[in-house]
């Protein structure tokens, strides 16, 4: 008999990973899958939540089905005293089957890239990132490029830390032979980048180099300075540095950050941990910052009226 599956998620801007192999899966099976409507009815309807502070489906719509599952890194988190964390108990991986099924990219047909990962796990354990509780402080390789990549023109890869498994420079040479445009879109460690590694990242086809300064312990500026001698990827728009903000910084060392990185030839781009909690100068900080003509018409953020 067959089953009517609907699908949810709070992504709203990017295609759901976990939603497009379960529609490959149960449509493998021979059920009836589309996104979830509030107008249908169904027999199953799976909720998948990336982010903690979105709403739940059922705080959305009165859902009618026979059962709800819910899963994703969004159910996963608690706040508390301001930092999230993860319950261990709550994450509710994919089993192998569904985890390791080519994508359902006829669910979003609006996208034409493909998606996913090559590696899991990070070694960096950063305070602010669950990546490490969640997938281990290891880097590996989860799967081969064929697994969710068929010749599209566009690949988004979602690893959070590639340069880090033991296997990368085998895996950047896969992506450099796809000849896709490749857009590495949780950034690159730029402390492990070296001269083989970094010619090797010149042979992929990519639109933007995504970087990222977390820390302001941590001074990068060397690691950066090296990467800019010896990639061939120029232009300031064409490597981007995520500067995190409103965690364990002030805003003299969010300022050096994105100065430092601007006179080197990198195109910071400020996140802010908690938005809904960061002060005030913190938005227009960012608002300076990623407002690509208002940061370059006005260089000096406390001239910056906005």
């Amino acid at each position: 008999m067959q089953t009517k599956i609907g699908l949810w998620s709070d992504c709203h801007n990017f295609p759901s990973l976990p939603l497009m192999k379960l529609s490959a899966y149960h449509k493998s099976l021979g059920d009836c899958v589309s996104l979830y409507s509030p107008m249908e009815e169904y027999d199953l309807v799976y909720s998948s939540k990336t982010f903690s502070f979105t709403a739940d489906i059922d705080n959305e719509y009165a859902v009618r089905a026979d059962e709800l599952r819910r899963g994703g890194t969004g159910y996963c988190i608690t706040i508390k005293d301001g930092k999230e964390i993860f319950d261990e108990s709550l994450n509710t991986p994919l089993p192998p089957e569904i985890e390791h099924i080519y994508p359902d990219y006829n669910l979003y047909p609006e996208y034409d890239f493909a998606v996913g990962f090559l590696t899991r796990g990070c070694p960096r354990g950063c305070e602010f990132c669950i990546v490490g509780k969640k997938e281990g402080r290891c880097s590996r390789q989860v799967a081969e490029l064929s697994e969710f990549w068929r010749g599209q023109r566009l690949i988004k890869l979602l690893d959070p830390n590639i340069l880090a498994c033991a296997n990368h420079e085998q895996l950047l040479h896969d992506l450099a032979d796809s000849s896709a445009k490749i857009d590495f879109t949780q950034g690159l460690d730029i402390r492990l980048t070296n001269p083989d590694n970094i010619k090797l990242l010149n042979a992929v086809k990519t639109p933007v180099l995504h970087f990222a300064w977390d820390n302001p312990g941590d001074d990068l500026t060397e690691y950066f300075k090296r990467f800019a001698e010896l990639t061939t990827v120029k232009g300031q728009r064409s490597r981007s540095v995520y500067v995190l903000t409103n965690f364990n910084s002030t805003l003299e060392e969010d300022l050096y950050r994105i100065y430092t990185l601007r006179d080197l030839g990198y195109n910071p781009y400020v996140m802010i941990y908690q938005k809904e909690t960061a002060p005030r100068e913190i938005r227009r900080l960012q608002r300076w910052c990623n407002g690509r003509q208002i940061f370059r018409n006005c260089p000096d953020f406390k001239n910056y009226k906005g």
